[in-house]
């Protein structure tokens, strides 16, 4: 692949409009199957005897406490004490002493929260504050003796706000599948800091709390919310089972539905079927804990959370960028490289990044410093999503840990710093690094997280290149039909990355679909949103766009396909919250006949 020069960048479409015939021969080119739908992993259940599958059987047909064993039922303590193998976050742990929860930036008085959910809070609020996520954040802000005193007093009123259970969920979000299956394993993980105050009756409340709780989730279970949450009640049944006296039954009908339950949320590749990176992590956090459960009771948990485990961490890691942070998608934000090397580490995985997880639908091209992630499959069918996005053939793309190209992100977040009115915008296809018609969805955005129709195809090729002098690069082409139905168009990108890492060339097309065609022009934007801290400054042909990075290195945008604009967007940092940055678009009126629209990024000093 010969080099553009600055000649070449200054000329404009010229040189840009080349990029598909810049690379010469492909060397181990690849053609991967179209994605019409994610496969589920096929995981069985922890192989035991007659006896203990005699056992199981009991249990799930109600056969549960003393009728199934015989003897009146133990009173409720702990059999051992786990060691929280995720820290929190402390500066979160202090505003907590100080009377407020903070989450996602937001300053919410703990005074002033409705516990027993009346006055809703946003969904983030509403699975920190009733999933008790936040007592690892308090026991990271100071030794347990500081800080024993306000896990008793917030969960003393949220005891006292839901003192009647309900038969059934949806009576609230404290009594959902997933913040109860999360309550559960949090407050056996974090026991030691609920149980050792001077409170005796406060004590035995929470005993009795941890149980009631643990029979609700045997009941209701498999009335979740979702998968990830029918995840969430499994971990909390079966860390009742084992730290809690007369477990046995309850642990081995745990194991079993959490097993089945993992393989229905995960794809053959080890990616969540919300496609989420959010939801990866909380499903890997949910696992972390629940074998620190296991550890407490020297008991090894079975071989097939250990695969699970295995085959998680490597999705994960794809969608990293050079500064160890997340790419932004399906809701999720920049989370940052603390908090995913934190998850890691405590799985106790070692691995490497997939280049290619093909169910998950992420393709991921490193070239020395620079590191492209792609989105390369349908959004997630509507039963998985929970923030899901309309991102089909997005792109984020990032050189030395600088984020160039990025996605705005952030839509699970709002209700924090993010305004809750941004939600829906945040997971449109606008918000997304990619080509837009006629300010439409690829696939439709609806209320609540959902997703309605749109793509249902996607077609990819990977391949490697050569090109003269010895140079190659990584291109990836890829075709969704999410216009198809309502414009006659089908939007196909090509992204070729140099080997280098210095120059990313795209080309944009838009090809006739069905056999009418359609009359008429249909307006387009393809749509660049820029990490935060670069500085911009547009050529006199407005063709072109200098950006000066806060690493001191320069980079230009040049199009081959018309002016390019700048407009303002915004950005979700490593915790949510909202960043001001700009974006730049490429816009015009294009035929239902079709085009092609060419543009290229190259490192200049």
């Amino acid at each position: 692949m010969s080099e553009p020069g600055v000649q070449d960048i200054e000329q404009g479409g010229e040189a840009v409009a080349a990029s598909t015939d810049a690379v010469k021969k492909p060397r181990g080119g690849q053609v991967i199957e179209p994605g019409r739908a994610l496969a589920l992993a096929d995981f069985g259940p922890p192989s035991i005897g007659a006896g203990d599958r005699l056992i199981r059987l009991a249990y799930k047909m109600g056969l549960r406490g003393g009728l199934l064993s015989l003897r009146k039922p133990a009173k409720p303590r702990l059999l051992a004490t786990a060691a929280n193998p995720l820290p929190g976050d402390r500066a979160a742990g202090t505003a907590l002493r100080a009377g407020h929860f903070l989450i996602h930036g937001l300053k919410l008085p703990i005074a002033q929260v409705d516990f027993g959910g009346a006055g809703r809070l946003a969904p983030p609020v509403e699975r920190v504050v009733h999933g008790f996520h936040w007592l690892a954040d308090l026991e990271a802000a100071a030794p347990r003796e500081q800080v024993t005193a306000v896990a008793e007093r917030i969960l003393s009123s949220w005891m006292q706000a839901n003192a009647k259970m309900p038969a059934r969920p949806g009576k609230g979000p404290a009594w959902n599948v997933g913040n109860a299956g999360a309550r559960l394993l949090n407050w056996l993980v974090h026991a030691p800091l609920l149980l050792t105050g001077a409170d005796k009756a406060l004590r035995q409340q929470v005993m009795d709390a941890v149980g009631d709780t643990a029979r609700w989730l045997d009941s209701n279970v498999g009335r979740a919310e979702d998968t990830l949450a029918q995840v969430a009640g499994w971990c909390g049944i079966v860390a009742a089972g084992l730290l809690l006296p007369d477990g046995r039954a309850r642990r081995l009908f745990g194991e079993a539905g959490l097993i089945q339950a993992l393989g229905e949320l995960l794809g053959d590749d080890g990616g969540v079927m919300s496609r989420s990176p959010l939801g990866q992590m909380e499903a890997i956090a949910l696992l972390t804990r629940l074998v620190a459960c296991y550890r407490a009771c020297r008991r090894d948990p079975p071989e097939a959370l250990d695969s699970i485990m295995q085959l998680m961490v490597p999705p994960l890691l794809t969608l990293t960028h050079g500064d160890g942070a997340l790419g932004s998608w399906q809701g999720g934000w920049a989370v940052s490289a603390g908090d995913v090397a934190n998850l890691v580490s405590a799985t106790g995985v070692r691995t490497r990044p997939l280049r290619d997880v093909r169910q998950w639908g992420y393709q991921r091209a490193v070239a020395q410093k620079s590191i492209l992630q792609f989105d390369a499959a349908p959004p997630p069918l509507a039963r998985h999503a929970r923030s899901g996005c309309a991102s089909t053939l997005a792109l984020e793309f990032s050189h030395a840990g600088q984020r160039i190209i990025v996605n705005c992100g952030g839509g699970a977040a709002a209700g924090g710093l993010m305004p809750v009115r941004l939600e829906q915008g945040l997971r449109a296809t606008a918000a997304h690094s990619t080509l837009v018609l006629d300010d439409a969805n690829s696939t439709a955005v609806l209320i609540n997280g959902g997703l309605g129709t749109g793509v249902t195809e996607v077609e990819v090729d990977r391949r490697t290149l050569e090109g003269e002098r010895g140079s190659g690069a990584t291109r990836l082409e890829a075709s969704h039909d999410g216009y198809a139905a309502r414009y006659g168009l089908v939007h196909r990108r090509i992204l070729i990355l140099r080997d280098d890492g210095t120059e990313l060339r795209g080309e944009d097309l838009l090809v006739p679909h069905g056999r009418k065609g359609k009359r008429g022009m249909v307006g387009f934007a393809i749509r660049f949103h820029l990490g935060p801290g670069i500085e911009i400054g547009r050529s006199e042909d407005g063709l072109g766009i200098g950006m000066a990075l806060p690493d001191g290195s320069y980079w230009q945008f040049r199009s081959g396909s018309g002016e390019v604009t700048i407009e303002e967007s915004i950005w979700a940092d490593g915790q949510g919250r909202p960043v001001p940055v700009q974006q730049l678009v490429i816009q015009g009126m294009v035929s239902r006949g079709g085009g092609n629209f060419s543009w290229l990024l190259k490192k200049m000093g």
